[in-house]
């Protein structure tokens, strides 16, 4: 065995077991030192399969494949869907997503139980605007089954060249397969959003956590403030989470002096309090709007706000990410991300799980859940289907009537032409292509237009 690998070898496996850790997920911009190291007797047996097969295997055997193959092992069997070994395409994939911008879908992805699943759609991304949701299984990628893969693996399906299209097959609740045919685009790490309304109300949208995340929104509340608005709505829903020091410094903004912000669990059992060091937080009304697609860092900051700044949380239970991740890289590009230890709220609840209840429970209307329709499928009369059911549904959402009964009767068909006509369509009594997108355009305004967890979190502040 040539005397570099097996020290190569050896080098990567101590660095991935005894390297230093960072109590904050940032950029993996730690580099995996290379020094002396001694043939650890642990090691032993590894080393051995290693010379063995190099030696011995049939074919020519591939060292880079081999020892990412290793690692890999390693850490699948922490059976933690959030540890991941990142060759240096991976590693550059990841580190684009908390940095400036990339190339893609702009979904945020994560393993569960062996699926890749989608957190959230990041607001305004092709993903968003196909109309992929919260929980939705990815299971084709172009056609090829992604049963297996690794959520790396899968993100490096899914990337490519803006003006690319590629088609994802998702399984949702329990509907038959979609599949959705997605044009890539540059995605802006763009996180901060900010409007005021009628009412004087300022609203702050936060899609993510990002490295320039908190000195956006500090400088959205600066803006608020010097426009004297009455309160502040500051909406985490879909947010996936992101870089935990940026939630941080956000949620500090508005605890006292000696408060806790979070704490964190590490391996031996010890917590470390994080306490707000802000003698002049800041005192404008404030409000927090959460869903299903608020997870990680989101719930930090939910739950500091709400224990620590007594800011009062409306909307649906969060989604249960309570572990916090760390990202360290080797000269070769490549990088290792690992869970280091338990994040929990103020006053020490691990959401891990099991969400955060926000105080004011808020649906949207039923409407704002209903299942998506493929433009590629052509709907008619006489047809007899669950997406017929779901048309039908749409059609009562915007205004015009027919049963919800899942057969396409004369009485849909006429509501479907009189849509047609409002909108400017081929009056066809079909739903398909322009017809089925159109119908979730004005779905998605619909929903906006009576938002109504927003709507609550408004008139709280308006009192």
């Amino acid at each position: 065995m040539n005397k570099n690998v097996k020290l190569l070898l050896i080098m990567l496996l101590t660095a991935v077991i005894s390297s230093g850790l960072t109590l904050t997920l940032a950029k993996p911009e730690t580099i995996v030192q290379e020094k002396e190291v001694q043939q650890n007797p642990d090691f032993a047996k590894l080393v051995d399969t290693y010379e063995k097969l190099e030696q011995k295997y049939y074919q020519r055997t591939d060292k880079v494949k081999m020892i990412d193959g290793a690692i890999n092992g390693m850490v699948e069997s922490l059976g933690d869907p959030y540890s991941a070994y990142m060759n240096a395409e991976d590693s550059k994939s990841f580190n684009e997503t908390i940095s400036s911008s990339f190339e893609g879908i702009g979904a945020e992805l994560q393993e569960i139980d062996g699926q890749v699943m989608i957190v959230s759609p990041i607001k305004g991304s092709p993903a968003e605007k196909a109309g992929l949701k919260p929980k939705d299984k990815i299971v084709k990628v172009n056609g090829k089954s992604v049963k297996g893969k690794t959520v790396n693996d899968t993100v490096a399906l899914i990337r490519g060249e803006k003006g690319t299209a590629v088609k994802i097959g998702i399984e949702r609740g329990g509907s038959h397969e979609l599949e959705f045919s997605i044009t890539r685009d540059e995605i802006p790490i763009e996180t901060v959003y900010t409007n005021v309304t009628d009412d004087n109300i300022g609203r702050i949208q936060i899609t993510t956590f990002s490295e320039r995340t908190a000195a956006d929104f500090s400088k959205a509340v600066k803006d608020l403030e010097e426009k004297e608005v009455k309160g502040i709505v500051i909406d985490l829903r879909q947010n996936p989470g992101g870089l935990m020091d940026q939630a941080i410094k956000m949620s500090e903004m508005f605890i006292p002096e000696g408060k806790n912000i979070l704490q964190v669990e590490n391996k031996d059992g010890s917590r470390e309090a994080y306490r707000s060091e802000n003698k002049n937080p800041i005192t404008i009304p404030a409000v927090v709007v959460v869903d299903e697609g608020t997870a990680s860092a989101g719930e930090i900051m939910a739950a500091a706000l709400n224990e620590s700044a007594d800011i009062p949380l409306f909307g649906e239970k969060t989604f249960g990410k309570g572990t916090i991740q760390t990202a360290e890289k080797y000269k070769d590009g490549s990088s290792i991300k690992f869970t280091i230890a338990k994040w929990l709220t103020p006053g020490g609840t691990w959401v891990h799980k099991k969400g955060i209840e926000p105080g004011e429970k808020v649906s949207l209307p039923a409407y704002a859940k209903l299942p998506y329709l493929d433009p590629s499928k052509k709907l008619k009369q006489g047809d007899a289907s669950k997406e017929v059911k779901t048309a039908q549904a749409f059609l009562n959402a915007l205004g015009y009537s027919t049963e919800e009964n899942g057969v396409f009767d004369s009485k849909m068909k006429t509501a479907v032409m009189n849509y047609q006509k409002d909108y400017k369509l081929k009056q066809t009594g079909t739903i398909e292509k322009d017809t089925t997108v159109s119908m979730l355009t004005s779905l998605q305004e619909l929903i906006k237009k009576h938002d109504t967890q927003m709507n609550k979190a408004i008139e709280a502040l308006k009192k």
